[in-house]
């Protein structure tokens, strides 16, 4: 090989300068130093600030709390709360439609069998015996007693809807019964002396009185407001308020009495056994 092809080697690079390593070292350390200090002093501002917002809150709202409820009471809840719910109800009735319907899930979900509140249904009941005694009829100043035979005569509606519990569950079922406004076709509250077209409340109770509610009759008129008789094809059981119970998506279900045993149409707004108790009186969804 000649001399002018040869490849020059390569020089061995010098070790490196202690002194210069340990130099490189310390300045190192000493900025990771500095970024940490930076670091736990940023967190501390933020803890200390965290700590004081976050006391600041509670402070205000134990006194707001304490504010609430010293005010007065009125329906069982102090005014403010029950201010709110009014406005709520003042909402809904302006929302409300009888076109607005809730789904429908025929076909859609399967169905299920959950059972809500039993207050009301404590006493055994003779299901044969019952009656659904109506009052506040037109012409008619005594009560008119109903068996499931005349609600069983009335044209049959059935739908497969969501039942939702004020506790936070729900349920697809399916209901079968009379639809409410057929039900008032047939047996048709007396015109009150202002002279209105029909009473604006109707009351439900159950047979021993301990259960009882209210209803507007907006919610009652709705077509997917039934007096059921019927869940997933079968009679009621006694759990879901055999033989009568009252059906609408529009509401919680401790507005859904079971085991009806009155229904009276009247113009002032009825009792209702949650409302005494500081619930919403509408409690609607």
């Amino acid at each position: 090989m000649s001399e002018e092809n040869k490849t020059p080697l390569l020089a061995p690079e010098p070790p490196p300068d202690p002194d210069e390593a340990a130099a490189a070292r310390e300045a190192l350390e000493r900025k990771i130093t500095e970024g940490n200090r930076e670091v736990l002093a940023r967190m501390k501002a933020k803890t200390r600030r965290s700590f004081l917002t976050a006391g600041g809150a509670a402070v205000a709202g134990l006194a707001a709390f304490k504010w609430l409820m010293s005010r007065r009471q009125e329906g069982g809840e102090p005014w403010p709360l029950r201010r709110m719910m009014g406005i709520n109800e003042e909402l809904w009735h302006d929302y409300f439609s009888t076109g607005h319907l809730a789904p429908d899930f025929t076909g859609k979900k399967p169905l299920e069998n959950k059972v809500n509140s039993d207050i009301g249904l404590q006493d055994d009941l003779d299901a044969d015996a019952w009656k659904l005694q109506v009052t506040g009829l037109d012409g008619r100043d005594e009560a008119l007693l109903l068996t499931l035979d005349d609600l069983r005569h009335l044209p049959r509606t059935t739908m497969t809807t969501e039942f939702k519990c004020v506790e936070g569950w729900s349920a697809v079922m399916q209901w079968s019964g009379v639809r409410f406004s057929d039900f008032m076709n047939a047996f048709a509250p007396a015109k009150p002396d202002t002279g209105g077209l029909r009473p604006e409340y109707a009351s439900l109770e159950t047979p021993d009185h301990s259960y009882y509610v209210g209803m507007e009759m907006d919610s009652l008129l709705h077509p997917q407001t039934l007096l059921a008789y019927e869940i997933n094809g079968s009679p009621l059981p006694p759990e879901h308020g055999a033989p009568l119970r009252l059906v609408t998506p529009l509401k919680y279900g401790l507005k859904q009495i079971k085991r009806i045993g009155s229904i009276n149409y009247q113009t002032n707004r009825p009792a209702d056994y949650w409302a005494e108790r500081g619930y919403d009186w509408y409690d609607g969804l």
